[in-house]
């Protein structure tokens, strides 16, 4: 990434809230034009997006709203940046793998590693164009092993092996990145009546990403405590 950041294309799925939209705002501020997506209007209006952020409101796993992310992206003719930071825990309160079932693992599945897998394809064109990056969003329980946590976690594997078989194939940077605990709305659903204030803000992660995309090391799963973070903000 050497051109002018003026360029610069963005795709940043679930961006109406949490580290998504965080991510988003602060590539908007770099000068990024950014399309993002969510399934709730009504949080992107919360949301108070930047101009330079284009919101399409849909669910990753509806073709349809895929069709629409790409439309969105061929707009622009380019794309830099892909991020595949939407996910679902699955049937709440998470509960063990001998409780859940079938329609369980695909609702799971189909938003963590379906959407995005046929949407990196979709927007691989664009993405081999700019010699762009493949982003997706771990967690520590794709390694790990919690008790209620085993659907997303497995899922979360299998985004992290399909992203880097695509870096693999692809020759493009491809990175699996954790971000660790964090201050959302998500975390709390996993975490029902307890206070979770004590974990940071997803807006402490987004410095450690902009460090990835300006180093662009070797393709592979990094966390991003473990990321350097670029003293002066800037994303070459």
């Amino acid at each position: 990434m050497t051109e002018n950041t003026e360029a610069r294309v963005a795709l940043v799925t679930g961006g109406s809230a949490g580290l998504g939209l965080a991510l988003g705002r602060e590539l908007a501020r770099s000068g990024w034009t950014v399309v993002t997506d969510g399934r709730s209007e009504e949080r992107f209006q919360r949301a108070d997006l930047p101009d330079r952020v284009t919101a399409v409101v849909g669910d990753l796993t509806d073709a349809d709203h895929r069709e629409a992310l790409v439309a969105a992206v061929s707009a622009q003719d380019r794309l830099d940046l892909l991020v595949h930071n939407a996910s679902t825990l699955g049937p709440l309160p998470m509960r063990s793998l001998a409780e859940v079932d079938v329609a369980d693992l695909q609702q799971v599945w189909r938003t963590n590693i379906g959407g995005p897998l046929v949407l990196t394809s979709a927007l691989l064109p664009w993405l081999r164009k700019a010699d762009g990056v493949l982003l997706s969003i771990s967690s520590d329980a794709a390694v790990h092993h919690y008790e209620g946590w085993g659907l997303y976690g497995a899922s979360k594997a299998a985004l992290d092996h399909v992203t880097l078989t695509y870096g693999a194939e692809t020759g493009l940077r491809a990175y699996a990145v954790d971000p660790g605990d964090m201050r959302t709305a998500m975390h709390q659903d996993a975490f029902p009546g307890e206070d979770i204030s004590d974990r940071p803000l997803p807006e402490t992660v987004v410095p450690h990403l902009l460090a990835l995309l300006a180093a662009r090391p070797q393709s592979g799963r990094y966390r991003a405590v473990d990321l350097p973070v670029d003293v002066g903000g800037d994303v070459r």
